[in-house]
């Protein structure tokens, strides 16, 4: 839902703005009566005590903020640097936390590169050359990568199925890595792992998705979407 959230504004903008995406997201959800995760009720305090968007993140280390980014993917696709300000800058709006503000850097760098050519698997290894040994996010992406002879669920159970970033970079490098050419048996691996399989399927659809275009993904996963022709209509506006 946020991720359209980014598509509408940048959309409506031609280009990331800050102040317009957090008054739309706040739109989004005064009158939202569905669950809310931990990081949205935060930062909705957050904004009823007065703080503003730069500060009204949570602390929250969900990888969901981090992954809704294929909308920027789209807009910046030829400026490497605007898209990992932007990436970083709307996941520090919801989620205040440096690894996973760092994970939405490593998604943008990885997709910038695939856009531009490079499959996943060499643009995962050319994206962490930007992240030291002893960054977190280096670790992660390591851990992830050494476990592609292990089978899929094995290896996001031994991660975590969770959505901390921690528990759920390693196997979405996993996925990606190990399904780099089959669009829909890697969003199938992804949910079949279990736990909260919607942000793994959301990062590695988008950046798989970026590798393999629309034509990857299976007729029926689009023709039933209630939201289809107003996503590609914004896309088409963007584009």
């Amino acid at each position: 839902m946020v991720t359209c959230g980014v598509l509408i504004s940048v959309s409506a903008m031609k280009g990331f703005d800050l102040e317009d995406f957090s008054n739309r997201w706040r739109t989004l959800f005064s009158s939202y009566k569905g669950y809310l995760d931990q990081a949205t009720r935060v930062t909705l305090s957050n904004y009823a005590s007065g703080k503003k968007a730069r500060e009204a993140g949570s602390t929250s280390d969900d990888i969901s903020g981090a992954a809704r980014i294929a909308p920027l993917g789209a807009l910046y696709a030829n400026d490497l640097d605007a898209f990992v300000l932007s990436a970083r800058t709307q996941t520090n709006m919801t989620h205040s936390n440096q690894v996973t503000i760092d994970c939405a850097e490593f998604f943008a760098h990885i997709i910038f590169l695939v856009l531009n050519g490079t499959s996943p698997s060499k643009a995962i290894d050319k994206a962490s050359s930007f992240f030291s040994g002893g960054s977190p996010v280096a670790k992660l992406i390591k851990d992830g990568l050494a476990s592609l002879k292990t089978d899929t669920t094995s290896a996001i159970m031994q991660f975590g199925q969770s959505c901390h970033t921690p528990d759920a970079l390693p196997g979405i490098i996993h996925i990606v890595s190990a399904y780099e050419n089959d669009f829909k048996e890697s969003l199938i691996q992804a949910v079949m792992a279990g736990g909260d399989n919607a942000a793994r399927a959301m990062a590695s659809g988008m950046i798989l998705g970026a590798h393999l275009g629309l034509e990857a993904i299976p007729d029926e996963w689009v023709s039933e979407l209630k939201q289809k022709s107003h996503i590609m209509k914004l896309v088409e506006n963007l584009l």
